[in-house]
């Protein structure tokens, strides 16, 4: 197992810009842990986040602007602020593993997708479908910013991402701890609808143009395919996560 120390990315969704920040303090079944605002940062939003925040109970914090650009992770779009949104179900891998079966034992992985509307789509569906998780590890992967936030419709705030550092060492902790890998490729020879696979699988969705990486397609058990008609070669990687999620719904009912 890894023993990096957990990241406070682990535990909380960092969201920036005035207007994300003002939405999230207006949520009352979110739990946000602190704002933190650019000493710079002035005018009317600010003054609501403030306001926002202190009716809440909620810590406000100022730090130079250069901090908050480097917190935030963004330099062009957080307008001086930032708060962290706690993320009940986000875990590390590593601990998921060891937790007792709850029965949603299959996961997705996302090896190095890209796309923050696609993460965001696939963070929804599998929350709707009751994933056991989503792992998306912190290298080659986007970070769980308003642009995955706003393409999940919020779902992400609940979702259960794995967190890992990098899709390798996520598909290593997990075949470890017994799950079978199986990863999803256009070309394989086994159809998913007819392919037998325990309950505790992880699923293995690659790069939206390249697939999955050598690394990751070294630890994969059996690859399957989404069977198609019409001369369709592929799909985009969020619906076919969706086709996945959906499937394992139905064989878990």
């Amino acid at each position: 197992m890894n023993d990096e120390p957990r990241s406070p990315k682990d535990t909380f969704i960092t969201v920036y810009g005035r207007m994300p920040v003002l939405e999230v303090l207006q949520d009352l079944e979110l739990n946000v842990d602190k704002v933190l605002l650019a000493e710079s940062a002035h005018g009317e939003s600010v003054d609501r986040i403030r306001a926002l925040a202190r009716r809440r109970g909620i810590p406000v914090r100022t730090a130079t602007a250069h901090r908050v650009k480097v917190l935030a992770g963004n330099g062009k779009h957080d307008q001086g602020v930032l708060a962290d949104v706690v993320a009940p179900r986000m875990t590390l891998v590593e601990d998921f593993v060891l937790r007792p079966s709850e029965g949603a034992d299959a996961v997705l992985v996302l090896d190095a997708v890209t796309n923050p509307q696609n993460v965001g789509m696939i963070l929804r569906t599998a929350t709707a479908a009751g994933l056991g998780g989503v792992v998306l590890p912190r290298a080659g992967s986007p970070g769980v910013d308003p642009l995955v936030v706003k393409a999940s419709a919020g779902v992400a705030y609940r979702a259960p991402i794995l967190r890992c550092r990098t899709a390798v060492d996520g598909v290593q902790a997990l075949k470890d701890a017994g799950w079978r890998i199986a990863g999803l490729d256009g070309g394989a020879p086994h159809d998913l609808y007819e392919t037998q696979l325990p309950a505790a699988t992880a699923f293995v969705l690659g790069n939206e143009t390249e697939g999955v990486s050598r690394e990751v397609a070294d630890l994969v058990d059996v690859w399957v395919s989404i069977p198609m008609a019409g001369d369709v070669e592929s799909l985009n990687v969020a619906s076919a996560a969706a086709v996945v999620s959906f499937e394992l719904l139905r064989r878990g009912r």
